[in-house]
């Protein structure tokens, strides 16, 4: 039987070769068409796991609507702003700031749920700002402007926020059905901004392109499945700090697959090590 700090560290190799599969994808297509495939995938292969994971249980309609506001916020409004960010500045520097989204999200939960401030958060956050102040100056050295940096900072706060509206919808919800909720609402709404727009031309994808975003959204929602499974066997303090360390799995694969594509540089790998290091601080020892 696999053990769950394995299937936490599936669960971020996943991510990361989905991260690296969007930036193959995009060489051809944009991020919006991109980030359509990503939730149609990812929403057919959700309901499938719902069918097989024995239905729907019984919802509460509070349940259906804060699943569905993460859906709007995060795997819309995330997901749409992590395709921009890995077009604009890169695999590497899109990954290490969109892991911020724990310390947001423990930020929120301070604030909203009234938990405590505890000193793994601080010192977590300390270490976090020195890994962010490094990637910032090996963006720039790159080429890459620091206003550009917002674009996966703000992904970071929608990825933050869905985990609040999550943490409150599960009150009335099993959490494969809630993620099917937060995939189709997303998808729903972002077909018919594209309709609605008269841009549903970006639906259309063909060739490498499709089979790199294809592959990307079922390696997104399988380290989905796996973080689940590895909480469903063993404690949060363990199974969520490993699954954090995606960045560097994605500082690896970027080394090999993405030659050319994304650029990397010693103040960008010490700021990506700085930032899950402090993320695991967070989530470890909060």
């Amino acid at each position: 039987m696999i053990s769950a700090p394995a299937l936490a560290l599936a669960s971020a190799l996943c991510s990361a070769a989905a991260t690296v599969l969007i930036s193959r994808g995009l060489v051809r297509y944009g991020p919006y068409t991109g980030a359509w495939v990503n939730l149609a995938v990812g929403t057919a292969c959700v309901w499938i796991a719902v069918m097989l994971g024995g239905g729907v249980g019984h919802p509460t309609r509070a349940g259906i609507a804060y699943f569905a506001l993460a859906g709007l916020i995060g795997t819309f409004g995330g997901r749409l702003l992590r395709f921009i960010s890995i077009e604009t500045v890169g695999a590497s520097l899109s990954a290490a700031l969109i892991n911020l989204s724990p310390l947001i999200a423990s930020v929120l939960a301070i604030i909203v749920l009234g938990e405590q401030v505890t000193a793994p958060i601080v010192v977590g956050t300390l270490v976090i700002v020195a890994g962010t102040t490094l990637l910032s100056a090996g963006g720039r050295s790159t080429g890459v402007r620091l206003l550009a940096l917002l674009l996966p900072l703000t992904s970071a706060a929608c990825f933050g926020l869905v985990a609040i509206l999550r943490k409150i919808g599960l009150i009335g919800m099993t959490p494969i059905f809630g993620f099917a909720v937060n995939v189709t609402a997303a998808l729903v709404a972002y077909t018919a901004f594209l309709v609605a727009s008269r841009q549903s031309a970006l639906m259309m994808c063909r060739g490498r392109s499709l089979v790199y975003f294809m592959m990307a959204g079922v390696a997104e929602n399988v380290g989905v499945f796996l973080l689940l499974e590895g909480l469903s066997l063993g404690a949060v303090s363990v199974v969520a700090p490993l699954a954090s360390v995606s960045p560097i799995f994605v500082l690896a694969l970027s080394f090999f697959f993405l030659r050319g594509i994304d650029i990397l540089n010693r103040r960008i790998v010490v700021g990506t090590l700085l930032i899950v290091a402090g993320v695991y601080l967070i989530m470890a020892l909060r």
